[in-house]
């Protein structure tokens, strides 16, 4: 074994990296995918939005706003680069398809007919995402929505499973 495979293998505690590795030097193509198993990535978000609940009792039922918080969880097989999903494309998605229905908006105005609430609005979420994901710009990916959480509080939220959506 090489002195440089040494070093690799067991690094000392405070090792400074003497040389960068280099594609198609140290490590081929057919190296940078290590497995062919599904993965999941997440990526979150927030978002500040207002609303009211209908036929409700309680504080909520006042226009009243939040700092929401989003959470994605998305599962594919990492491509020949060894990436299963760019989280560039994730924040693209959520910035160009889901991102501008919420943010600073009124959600009983701009969402569907329906009581703003935290379980119904996750649904629609978990939906969009699905829909981008299936779409012909986002297909290459292969990828899929596992979850999504969407916290109203930071200790509060709600949350949609792939497999409680495909039944």
């Amino acid at each position: 074994m090489s002195e440089r495979e040494q070093q690799r293998r067991s690094p000392g505690p405070y090792q400074i990296v003497e040389r960068l590795q280099v594609f198609g030097e140290d490590i081929s193509g057919e190296q940078l995918r290590y497995h062919r198993k599904r993965v999941l990535v997440s990526k979150s978000f927030t978002f500040d939005a207002a609303h009211h609940l209908h036929d409700y009792e309680g504080k909520c039922k006042n226009l009243h706003g939040h700092t929401y918080e989003v959470v994605f969880g998305l599962s594919a097989i990492p491509s020949a680069n060894g990436i299963a999903v760019d989280f560039g494309e994730i924040k693209q998605i959520w910035k160009e398809e889901i991102e501008t229905y919420l943010d600073h908006r009124y959600l009983n105005e701009t969402l569907p007919l329906m009581n703003t609430t935290a379980e119904n609005m996750v649904v629609w979420i978990y939906e969009q995402m699905e829909d981008a994901l299936a779409s012909e710009r986002y297909a290459h990916l292969e990828a899929r929505t596992e979850f999504v959480r969407l916290f109203e509080t930071p200790t509060s939220y709600a949350e949609a499973r792939r497999e409680w959506m495909e039944r």
